[in-house]
């Protein structure tokens, strides 16, 4: 793979799960990382979501590597501290390369939520969240004039129609069918910039967004929805979060230059059935 040393990476949801996976790998080709997370919970969420510790470890898994890192805290959802996790990772590094807007939530399980606010919290986190990530990261890349690469986190619920009849779900699955159509606009619109923009389309991984009591839970009492909607082809129930920074390091490389506005599964074979 070509070097990547001296790279800086934005990362949204970096405090666990694939986030922390993607900024210790970047770390260990040479990276540096900003690291973003809210780290609190979110009351539609039924799941705990990470907190100021794990984003600790995260950092401490950088550094393991050698490189630099700047944590922040901040909800996708909040444009203008977004801009601040950006401004705060730029006075340390004065450039960036990478994007990884790999924040988002799952539907709420088990809680008694008015739909319209399921509704609302998964498509603002999870498509109006990714939004304003690129939008305040963008323009620090094209002021470096190196190019760069963006890649966002769908899911398989961007490529085909999951449901389970939960306005939850619904607005999870129209979240993830809407970054793929937010990606291809944003990969037209950068190309003049030699930035490319992506989308990875994990299946179900091993991590705490799936391996929780409220998704266990659901997943016994709907078993024939689950079966229907949740197979992969090959034979393995979950993926871990290295096999999605695995593709993820390849889209931001230079093996992968000329790649742009490519949604790519890493489903086992999910999306074939």
């Amino acid at each position: 793979m070509t070097s990547l040393e001296g790279q800086v990476a934005f990362i949204t949801g970096a405090g666990r799960g694939q986030g922390r996976s993607h900024a210790a790998a970047l770390a260990e080709q040479g990276v540096d990382i900003i690291a973003v997370d809210l780290c609190e919970d979110i009351d539609t969420v039924s799941y705990p979501l990470s907190t100021p510790s794990d984003l600790d470890e995260t950092a401490a898994a950088v550094k393991a590597h050698g490189r630099r890192v700047v944590t922040y805290q901040a909800d996708v959802r909040d444009l203008k501290a977004l801009a601040r996790a950006v401004h705060a990772g730029l006075s340390e590094f004065d450039r960036l390369d990478i994007v990884l807007a790999n924040a988002g939530i799952a539907p709420s399980f088990g809680l008694d939520i008015e739909p319209g606010e399921s509704w609302g919290n998964i498509i603002d986190v999870n498509l109006t969240g990714v939004w304003n990530t690129v939008w305040v990261t963008k323009q620090a890349i094209i002021d470096g004039n190196r190019g760069g690469s963006i890649v966002i986190t769908s899911s398989t619920a961007g490529l085909r129609g999951l449901a389970d009849g939960s306005p939850g779900a619904d607005a999870y699955v129209a979240s993830k069918h809407g970054l793929v159509g937010l990606m291809r606009a944003l990969a037209l619109q950068l190309a003049p910039h030699s930035i490319r923009v992506n989308t990875v389309h994990p299946t179900g991984a091993n991590t705490p967004m799936v391996m929780n009591d409220a998704m266990q839970q659901w997943i016994v009492e709907n078993a024939a929805v689950a079966a229907a909607g949740m197979q992969n082809a090959l034979p393995v129930d979950l993926i871990e979060a290295s096999d999605v920074t695995n593709a993820i390091l390849w889209l931001v490389s230079d093996m992968a230059r000329y790649v742009t506005g490519i949604a790519l599964p890493v489903d086992a074979g999910f999306t074939v059935r």
